[in-house]
């Protein structure tokens, strides 16, 4: 995909915003008070969390974040991130209802990280759950659905990534909110269903950014014009072409 400036800037928006958030995940949980935390047992939210003290009674865990602003800052940061790429590279990822689609639903998911930033789960738990939802479901769903945009367009051509993204967000998803940890810890679930779209928009950033930038058209030369041929007169008076 030949990528003007404006798509240019978004893709490197997209290769920003997973180290952001997977960097801000990794401080602020080494900041964690005890007992340690632990990505297979704790949610990602965990990290957010404003105050200390035992949560979730579904599945009872101590949680104390001190550096929850840092995390929320962070992931708001994501959000606005993954949101700019979107929208920067909206015309240029191709057209189509497949296309349209997959871009809405993963603009709704970037909607869901600003909620889960803006709102801890110990804050205002419903809009905490409709952000993650909006991430875990339809965002999920445009990812997988970004795979199936036609292969004339520059999300077709890298169907491979995209479809095996997608497929993966949404096993994590139906594993998650069914609790099953199978190995990895619930908390681990969590992130195999929540890290497939930033990973994958930094990976498709690059392989954008990387592209060479389209060089200006130059219009055609203009074929010169055919001479109109020469009436030569012969003795008979006949006019023939010369």
């Amino acid at each position: 995909m030949n990528l003007n400036r404006t798509g240019r800037v978004g893709a490197l928006c997209w290769v920003a915003a997973a180290p952001i958030f997977l960097v801000a995940s990794l401080i602020t949980g080494l900041r964690w008070r005890q007992p340690t935390y632990s990505w297979a047992i704790h949610n990602i939210s965990d990290l957010g969390n404003a105050h200390c003290g035992m949560w979730d009674t579904t599945r009872l865990r101590y949680v104390c974040s001190p550096w929850h602003p840092f995390m929320n800052s962070a992931m708001l940061v994501t959000a606005v991130l993954l949101a700019a790429g979107l929208l920067l590279t909206w015309r240029l990822l191709g057209r189509g209802i497949v296309v349209r689609c997959a871009q809405s639903l993963l603009l709704l998911a970037t909607g869901g990280y600003a909620l889960t930033a803006l709102y801890p789960a110990d804050v205002n738990e419903n809009l905490h759950v409709l952000g993650a939802f909006l991430i875990m479901g339809p965002g999920n769903v445009g990812l997988l659905l970004a795979g199936f945009a036609p292969e004339t367009t520059p999300l077709g051509r890298w169907r491979g990534l995209t479809v095996t993204a997608g497929i993966v967000a949404l096993i994590g998803t139906v594993l998650f909110f069914s609790q099953q940890a199978v190995g990895i810890g619930v908390g681990g679930m969590e992130r195999v269903a929540v890290l497939p779209f930033p990973l994958w928009a930094c990976a498709l950033g690059v392989l954008q950014a990387e592209t060479p930038a389209q060089p200006p058209s130059t219009p055609a030369p203009t074929p010169a014009p055919t001479p109109a041929p020469t009436p030569v007169t012969v003795d008979q008076g006949v006019v023939v072409p010369e």
